[in-house]
């Protein structure tokens, strides 16, 4: 076992011709009833059980851990409990992060996985309906806020604001306010009224009138989007995000009437795309979303043979119903490594950050060195990322 009793290093046994016996990082355990499994660390990436030889012993007998037995951890890998937030980065050059959406919404590029086999495929998002085996689509028909704000003080200082939802009546909102340390309560920012401060930049505050500022796109993309509506779904319907769930950027309306999909909703917030920045991705707290699912949806959906959802916050939303058999309400369900999925059978999705709770999710839904090797063939491959990124199945 480890010497530090946690970690066996990928470096250790991942060449054929190391003496594990002789190792320095090792010891030789035995009749304490005490097993620790292996682990490919954070910096390593995976494991591959068929380069791992006999050296010292049955390594190169099947291991078995308890992660569906088709990764290598230990008591620092990962777990549903427990989880190094480290297995959820990636490298990624700047050049592949999209900048603007593609002339064309169905242009985009469609990574196809298929967790049976293991192959994966490159495809064109318009052979989307082509790839489908009878499941029923399920999207977020949320709409975006214009709820980005560019304010002043009275000093003439400038703050912007985020709108994030509703949180009662009188015009009360929660957002983000930036730079916040300045910032008291009762101060008034144009049409913005500072409350109460909630930590971490975040605010209550009161507005006068409708939200009517700018589409709030993430920091990552630096370009001006000439057309607002490209960061809009061409189903979107009900306004109350503060993102696009935009996995579904790349449905156009004849795609949409080819597949007839099932909408709910699930108003994008703080949560989804707030990184985590906890050591162990168990230590990261979800403030929750709202969703709501109609009765007659919920049918169609729970008497589907195969469901597939259109984006994670979707997956969110179904399987929050599917646990609590509530229609609508706030969900906190945070879904990671070892999450026992009720509902979705298979999921479209974007490639998203490092170190998300997005990320974690999509590593829930393929397995956790899976959803490495995905991300590296993606890289590799040279797919754009993020919202006005390319996508990717998993069937």
């Amino acid at each position: 076992m480890a010497r530090d009793r946690e970690d066996l290093r990928a470096q250790s046994v991942a060449d054929r011709g190391v003496d594990l016996r002789r190792n320095r990082y090792l010891e030789r355990c035995g009749g304490d009833r005490e097993r620790l499994d292996l682990v490919a660390g954070a910096l390593e990436g995976s494991l591959e059980l068929r380069r791992i030889g006999t050296a010292g012993g049955r390594l190169g007998d099947p291991l078995h851990g308890s992660f569906e037995s088709t990764c290598v951890h230990g008591r620092r890998g990962y777990s549903q409990r427990r989880m190094d937030t480290a297995l959820l980065d990636y490298r990624l050059p700047p050049e592949l992060i999209a900048q603007h959406p593609l002339e064309s919404r169905d242009a985009s590029r469609l990574l196809v996985y298929r967790r049976g086999t293991g192959v994966i495929e490159h495809r064109g998002f318009s052979d989307f309906p082509d790839l489908l085996a009878g499941e029923l689509v399920v999207v977020n028909d949320t709409r975006v806020v214009p709820a980005r704000l560019r304010l002043r003080r009275a000093s003439g200082g400038a703050v912007e604001v985020l709108l994030l939802e509703p949180i009662g009546l009188d015009g009360l909102w929660e957002g983000l306010a930036r730079p916040g340390r300045r910032l008291k309560p009762g101060e008034r920012l144009g049409p913005v009224e500072l409350v109460e401060p909630l930590g971490e930049g975040r605010w209550v505050l009161r507005l006068e009138g409708e939200a009517a500022g700018d589409v709030p796109l993430p920091p990552y993309i630096r370009e001006t989007l000439d057309d607002p509506e490209r960061y809009q779904t061409v189903y979107a319907r009900e306004q109350g995000s503060a993102a696009a769930p935009t996995a579904g950027l790349h449905f156009t309306p004849s795609l949409v009437a080819r597949l007839d999909p099932v909408r709910v909703t699930l108003h994008v917030g703080l949560d989804t795309f707030r990184p985590v920045t906890s050591v162990r991705l168990e230590d990261h707290e979800l403030h929750g979303e709202r969703y709501r699912v109609e009765a007659d949806a919920w049918r169609r959906i729970e008497g589907a043979d195969r469901v597939l959802a259109v984006g994670t916050t979707t997956v969110r939303a179904l399987e929050t119903v599917a646990q609590t058999r509530e229609l609508s309400g706030r969900t906190t369900l945070f879904i990671t490594p070892g999450f026992r999925f009720r509902r979705v059978d298979a999921m479209l999705t974007n490639f998203h950050l490092p170190r998300s709770t997005l990320l974690s999710l999509v590593a829930a839904f393929v397995g956790v060195e899976e959803m490495r090797e995905i991300y590296r063939v993606a890289v590799a491959e040279r797919y754009r990322f993020y919202s006005f990124g390319d996508a990717m199945i998993v069937l």
